[in-house]
């Protein structure tokens, strides 16, 4: 039982307190006095009608002015918060006396220690964590505070180490112990980022509301401050490339270079000078020039659409990732590189693996953190929001007022399946704004393969049957249709039949995975 009492400043008052609970047999546990003077007191549970007699006796001492129960005292208050504090931190903390050995420890060190609470206490520090000496730092005339690299299962962790000290008669201080916190690489670097962040979240950039696109950005985020490849899954035009530069953008390199090389828009032998570049003397040149690997020197390098990339450059790559070093074109002398990088593809690389088109060991190198872009189609709550922030860009590009997306406009971008993704929406709305008149996106404003009829135009003297061109059409339809509408379910919805007549459609023509590139 704890018992909360308001009283006037008095002196001799918490001895008249006292004296009544000796009356009456109480063993006191505790007694507290707090800054506005509220004497706290602590005691086994009495009977009822003992405690009936004891709260009017309290009462009448001179200078109290109300009793009443309370669930904590004030020290049990602050140790239970603190506690709770301690232990909802994802950093291990240790708390030592002054002899080193364990007082209290949180969750983050018994469950990496796979050790219950009751096993560590009493235990010394120095059996868990390696690489410094906490005897001899207790020791010493004056610890003070200290930070130091060491080592808790067999990982590596900054330790701070605060000294905590009680005040002694003299005024002076005695060490009572130490408080130990252990941070490890990667929260220190994602602490690091944040301190140099400017009030934005680089991913803030990437508009999206659509559940499946906020998984693939909450994923990015986790990986992004770890320093293994990312290698990046995603149609044409999805925003792969927006991902990368985020994800660079929330590391610990942010502040260093991000260049990019296009894996298959140049030939091999240029695509091989931009990447390691080459030595004086080389190609007739006096001056040597510095590739893009030296050139992001501490910063992150994007290897865009690397399905593309030759088998020759392939083996050259494999050995920077394998050797962190690489040589010039016509030099001897290789150069150590400190690069992060983050690959983009549309292509299965598993199956370029199979096939033989790709080195498997490249690829496992590559593909140790992947993230997956998904299609427009397969974001449709996006659509409207993708275009309103194109919309605003272009807008103020082009010098005017930013446009409205008329209701059958905004059906209609929702309905189109997209297969040139975000970057065909965006080219799509450029246009529409260029040349509109008004101050509404309308339907007919919006310039894409599907939005004007196609018809194709027959010879009246064409050999065949009505069926057959009529046949002939169908085939033509499914096929367009199909790599957006990958399954026959989907297809049949869009087409308004049954998914048994698509299937034997489908299967009629020919029409599959293996025959139409999706």
């Amino acid at each position: 039982m704890r018992l909360e009492i308001s009283c006037q400043d008095r002196l001799g008052i918490t001895q008249d307190v006292l004296d009544i609970l000796v009356t009456h047999n109480i063993d006191l546990r505790g007694i507290e006095i707090d800054e506005s003077g509220k004497i706290f007191l602590n005691f086994p549970n009495i009977k009822f009608e003992d405690f009936q007699h004891l709260m009017p006796k309290i009462r009448r001492i001179e200078g109290i002015e109300d009793v009443k129960t309370t669930l904590f005292m004030p020290g049990e208050r602050e140790r239970n918060q603190l506690s709770a504090i301690v232990q909802t931190l994802p950093d291990p903390v240790f708390s030592i006396d002054n002899k080193g050995k364990l007082l209290l420890c949180n969750d983050a060190v018994t469950s990496g220690l796979e050790m219950d609470i009751n096993e560590l206490l009493n235990t010394e520090i120095s059996e868990y964590v390696k690489g410094f000496n906490f005897g001899r730092w207790l020791e010493g005339k004056a610890p003070g505070h200290k930070s130091t690299k060491v080592k808790f299962i067999q990982q590596d962790f900054v330790a701070d180490i605060l000294p905590i000290t009680v005040p002694d008669a003299a005024d002076t201080s005695i060490l009572a112990g130490a408080v130990v916190m252990l941070k490890s690489e990667v929260r220190l670097g994602q602490q690091i980022i944040v301190f140099h962040q400017h009030g934005t979240d680089s991913f803030d950039k990437l508009v999206t509301q659509s559940p499946v696109m906020q998984q693939t950005i909450s994923e990015a985020k986790r990986i992004a401050d770890l320093d293994a490849p990312i290698l990046i899954f995603g149609e044409t035009g999805t925003g792969k490339e927006m991902l990368a530069k985020a994800c660079h953008q929330s590391s610990r390199r942010a502040d260093k270079a991000f260049l990019a090389l296009n894996c298959g828009a140049l030939p091999d032998n240029v695509a091989e000078t931009e990447l390691f570049g080459y030595a004086a003397g080389t190609f007739n040149q006096t001056e040597g020039k510095a590739g893009l690997l030296e050139q992001a020197a501490g910063g992150t390098l994007l290897l865009d659409e690397i399905a593309d990339m030759s088998v020759h450059l392939q083996a050259k790559l494999l050995r920077v990732l394998e050797d962190g070093e690489f040589r010039r074109v016509g030099d001897v002398n290789p150069v150590a590189v400190d690069v992060r990088f983050i690959c983009t593809t549309c292509q299965d690389l598993g199956q370029l693996v199979d096939e033989g088109k790709f080195r498997k060991e490249l690829y496992y190198r590559l593909n140790v953190l992947g993230l997956v872009v998904p299609a427009l189609r397969e974001r449709r709550s996006d659509i409207v929001p993708l275009s309103e922030s194109f919309i605003l860009q272009h807008s103020a590009k082009l010098g005017r007022r930013p446009a409205k997306l008329s209701k059958s406009c905004v059906e209609f971008l929702q309905q189109y399946p997209w297969p040139g993704n975000v970057r065909q929406l965006q080219n799509a709305l450029f246009r529409a704004l260029s040349l509109l008149d008004g101050n509404e996106i309308t339907k007919e404003d919006i310039q894409l393969p599907s939005c004007t009829p196609s018809m194709t135009y027959v010879d009246e003297n064409f050999e065949g049957t009505l069926d057959e061109e009529v046949k002939k059409f169908e085939r033509d339809l499914l096929r367009k249709l199909y790599p957006s509408y990958p399954s026959t379910r989907q297809l049949a919805k869009k087409l308004g039949l049954s998914h048994t007549a698509i299937a034997n459609k489908l299967r009629e023509y020919g029409i599959n995975k293996a025959t139409v590139k999706l």
